[in-house]
């Protein structure tokens, strides 16, 4: 009997909502975590398979309690929602545009994933991926990469939460791996999302993307941890 579960969060739309369609088609029972609840539903009614609304404000505290309350056991956790508020480099940002990057990218991960480690340690393999940015690889900034021209500190709110969120899947990875978890990053490429302008216009199929999240969350037990890869599967440098 297949009893593996996972939740998505941001799962409404995007990355997210194909993420939670393709674990849904491998069989999984999928939390499609939406902090709208009209959103969540619809969604969920477009994915084949079992899919359940988990209505989840990762920002919230209080929502955050209530929704992991509902989960008994989990095998994977996607860390999935994320915001790119401007494209602006950092002498063309304020702060309170960097506090609520890093509310919703860092912080809320944080809270999220140890809201539903006991979820997860109840399960016999279980599985984080972060939905990271290749533009968060300090290297590839820095370099010639296959994802990004690099050279400019544009969006520099959202890139350096990515770096951030790049270094907290380390630690996780490393705190967790005694216990059996493998905890990955992706670096999901330029998609056709809502997450910017330049995604909305210029971004290559989601659902791409979610193949390479999906990818990781059904990584055996002698798979990596604490990586970066790319979603073609590619590691990528930090």
């Amino acid at each position: 009997m297949n009893d593996r579960t996972a939740l998505v969060t941001g799962a409404n739309k995007g990355i997210g909502k194909h993420i939670a369609g393709q674990l849904a088609a491998e069989g999984f029972t999928v939390y499609v975590g939406s902090r709208d609840v009209g959103r969540g539903q619809r969604a969920v009614e477009q994915i084949d398979g079992d899919a359940r609304l988990l209505v989840l404000d990762v920002t919230d505290t209080h929502s955050i309690t209530e929704a992991a309350a509902q989960v008994d056991r989990l095998d994977v956790l996607v860390n999935n929602a994320g915001i790119s508020v401007s494209l602006t480099p950092p002498t063309e940002s304020d702060v309170e545009e960097f506090r609520r990057t890093y509310e919703t990218n860092v912080f809320a991960v944080v809270e999220v994933t140890n809201a539903f480690l006991p979820a997860l340690r109840r399960s016999p393999h279980p599985r984080i991926v972060n939905i990271s940015s290749g533009t968060g690889s300090v290297t590839w900034s820095t370099n010639p990469n296959p994802q990004f021209t690099p050279g400019n500190g544009g969006a520099a709110a959202y890139r350096s939460s990515k770096a951030a969120l790049n270094a907290l899947t380390v630690f996780y990875a490393q705190t967790l791996a005694e216990e059996g978890f493998k905890v990955n990053a992706l670096a999901p490429g330029l998609r056709a999302t809502e997450l910017n302008p330049l995604a909305t216009t210029a971004g290559g199929d989601p659902a791409d993307a979610a193949r390479g999240a999906v990818r990781l969350t059904l990584l055996p037990d002698e798979g990596p941890t604490g990586g970066f890869f790319s979603w073609d599967g590619t590691p990528v440098p930090w």
